[in-house]
């Protein structure tokens, strides 16, 4: 099994087989569009536009799950991206990457690639911690997405190669995209 096995609805509820994306090399990341990781669309698009030529494909699924940071409907959330950040990445519906209803996609790549903690030097880091341990103090032995704009890279094969929570640098997720490349 990989990540091609699965399918998704896109914002206007089409389903679409991610071996669509065969041969590709794909980022796929949780968003929210009010988080204070939201900026991060910015670096996704430059990321998009610089390496989409090579064969990098960035799959956005925007999840609601963590502070209610990605309100609205997906129309609302895509016209969001697209009018703030430019976003010509595709940009699927709504989903829940967490609990009993997480999307098949999510389970998978969860079960693939644990948490290995947040970049220590990161300055949301500490808020992240104090939030997370106060709700879960076990939080870092479950493999669980734990906020928004986490990433997982996948090879060409459909592997899931690397996972970045959302406090990595950006340069250290590019730099794994090029070694892809």
């Amino acid at each position: 099994m990989n990540i091609y096995d699965f399918k998704a609805k896109d914002r206007n509820g089409k389903e679409i087989s991610l071996s669509d994306y065969q041969g590709k090399i794909l980022l796929i990341v949780n968003t929210a569009t009010q988080c204070g990781f939201t900026p991060q669309y910015d670096k996704l698009q430059n990321l998009y536009k610089k390496y989409a030529g090579e064969g990098l494909v960035i799959l956005d699924f925007p999840c609601n799950q963590f502070g209610n940071q990605a309100p609205g409907t997906d129309e609302e959330i895509h016209t969001f991206c697209e009018t703030n950040y430019g976003v010509t990445f595709p940009v699927f519906a709504k989903i829940e990457v967490n609990g009993e209803n997480a999307h098949p996609i999510y389970k998978y790549l969860t079960n693939q690639k644990s948490f290995e903690g947040f970049d220590q030097y990161h300055k949301l880091t500490p808020v992240l911690e104090k939030k997370l341990s106060e709700a879960d103090p076990e939080y870092r032995n479950n493999p669980s997405i734990k906020w928004n704009f986490t990433k997982f890279l996948i090879d060409r094969k459909g592997n899931v190669l690397e996972r970045f929570e959302p406090t990595k640098d950006m340069f250290i997720v590019e730099d794994k995209i090029k070694e892809l490349l």
